[in-house]
């Protein structure tokens, strides 16, 4: 992970966490920059990426303000796993690990994942729950030739902890796509209400630094349990 990357998301947790409240400012630029011991160069870049992603505004002469906004759950702007948004919102949750298998991607398994037909992945099946609840299921689809070895422990802590510190993967950018789908019967591992017919589908075909693939997964959400946000903003068009 790249220093700038690295204070980006110190910062953005200490916001998410609330040591840096709504309406306050952040130290300055010189001020991050020794508390970091980076360059002022590279705090800029991790600033401009709390900017683009809606943490925080920069006013000329007075520096980096913390937007007011909502308390996101699950944001779809960056690439947060579900381990760091447990520490930032301090949920009492717990991992339980299905499933974890090797497998070969099928014709029908590539056309879902982006993975190309006979490549080896693991599959793994996890359930969170949240105070006692089972309310999220998540599918993923791993490439073996990045990740050699993965264990029920790497799963139950954090993935991304043990592909980017242990593994030294960069983990870069993902694509999602968010629909609202009928029950299946695998659903049913959730705590689903009796009424329940929908639920909430969060895939994601996630990315390395040098845009190779390397991950595809699908999460499961009940549908009264989360609120999705993102945070848009409008680069004029120069005429």
């Amino acid at each position: 992970m790249k220093s700038y990357q690295r204070i980006y998301h110190e910062i953005e947790e200490a916001i998410l966490a609330g040591r840096y409240q709504p309406e306050s400012f952040l130290p300055s630029e010189n001020q991050l920059s020794t508390q970091y011991d980076v360059s002022r160069d590279t705090v800029r870049k991790a600033l401009a990426s709390l900017v683009a992603n809606g943490y925080i505004q920069k006013i000329r002469g007075k520096g980096s303000i913390v937007i007011q906004r909502e308390q996101l759950r699950f944001p779809l702007s960056g690439l947060t796993s579900y381990h760091e948004l447990q520490r930032a919102y301090g949920y009492d949750s717990t991992t339980e690990v299905v499933s974890l298998e090797k497998a070969i991607i099928t014709p029908e398994l590539a056309e879902s994942s982006g993975f190309s037909v006979g490549e080896e992945v693991w599959k793994t099946v996890r359930i969170r729950k949240i105070d006692g609840q089972k309310v999220i299921l998540d599918k993923d689809l791993l490439l073996v030739k990045y990740i050699p070895e993965l264990t029920e422990e790497n799963l139950t802590h954090s993935l991304y902890h043990y592909i980017e510190s242990d593994l030294k993967l960069a983990i870069a950018y993902a694509e999602k796509e968010i629909t609202i789908d009928n029950l299946t019967p695998e659903d049913h591992l959730l705590d689903l209400h009796e009424n329940d017919i929908n639920i909430v589908s969060v895939k994601s075909r996630v990315y390395l630094a040098d845009a190779a693939q390397f991950q595809y997964t699908e999460s499961r959400h009940q549908v009264d349990k989360f609120r999705f946000f993102d945070f848009a903003r409008r680069n004029p068009s120069v005429y």
